[in-house]
């Protein structure tokens, strides 16, 4: 018998002061069976990182021709294309050919190594954005995971702060491309 997804509600406040962008977002995620609190968390802090009304999430990892996030206009054109992770350099190529702008969200041990490996293979890619993660920020943030969720996300200054009211969690990306 297959796995089923596992279901999680979120109730998610938003306060941009960079982009002066306040709202409050409802949304239910669903984590694949081979995806860990940490990936679904990322997915969640790189929503609350780009946050709009168009923006949603992709039906994740059972679907290959969809990232975890995109935003898409009035038309059906992809204005945004968001991935976590480490993904194939070639699926980063094929992505900013797709979208107007297209950003990853690296996490983990490995991300170092990853980017040491795609980086000069990106470099002409110009609507590339790729953050990382420290290494201690993703599994903060799965320690958040509840299968019904309330979390504050405050952003200012290239640093985010993530809240379920009992634990916070500071998040500080570094841009390794992009404007």
């Amino acid at each position: 018998m297959a796995l089923k997804a596992t279901i999680f509600k979120v109730e998610l406040t938003i306060a941009d002061m960079d982009r002066n962008y306040y709202a409050d977002h409802g949304f239910t995620i669903a984590r694949h069976p081979s995806e860990t609190d940490e990936r679904m968390m990322v997915r969640i802090l790189a929503f609350a990182l780009y946050a709009d009304p168009a923006l949603t999430f992709g039906k994740g990892l059972c679907v290959d021709d969809e990232p975890d996030l995109w935003q898409r206009d009035l038309t059906g054109a992809i204005e945004r294309w968001i991935d976590v992770g480490q993904p194939d350099e070639k699926w980063i190529r094929k992505a900013c050919g797709r979208a107007r702008e297209t950003v990853v969200v690296s996490y983990g041990r490995a991300a170092d190594i990853w980017w040491n490996g795609v980086r000069d293979k990106l470099a002409r890619q110009s609507n590339l954005t790729v953050w990382n993660l420290p290494p201690e920020v993703a599994p903060a943030l799965a320690a958040l995971t509840a299968r019904s969720m309330r979390l504050q996300c405050t952003l200012q200054d290239g640093q985010v702060w993530i809240t379920d009211g009992r634990q916070t969690v500071l998040v500080e990306p570094e841009r390794r491309m992009g404007a």
